[in-house]
């Protein structure tokens, strides 16, 4: 099964690059543009779920948080 997958700037880029070896599709916030820090999390967020995609982070506690306010997220990935 292949994943649709968001990688948050935190997470490990050489973990990122073994997903896609395996063949998952993962978009990391740098790519979407989404790197900025004017961009808050609750943005990054709404992108991955408009994309149906997950969060991969090793931001767990603040994106469970945010994962509970939406009616509908892709979902969250911590590591």
């Amino acid at each position: 099964m292949i994943a649709r997958l968001d990688a948050d700037e935190l997470f490990p880029r050489v973990v990122v690059e073994l997903l896609r070896q395996m063949g998952h599709n993962i978009l990391t916030v740098q790519a979407a543009g989404k790197d900025n820090p004017k961009n808050p999390d609750e943005e990054v967020l709404a992108f991955t779920v408009s994309e149906n995609r997950a969060v991969l982070t090793q931001n767990c506690r603040y994106f469970i948080r945010l994962h509970s306010l939406q009616s509908d997220p892709a979902g969250i990935h911590c590591l």
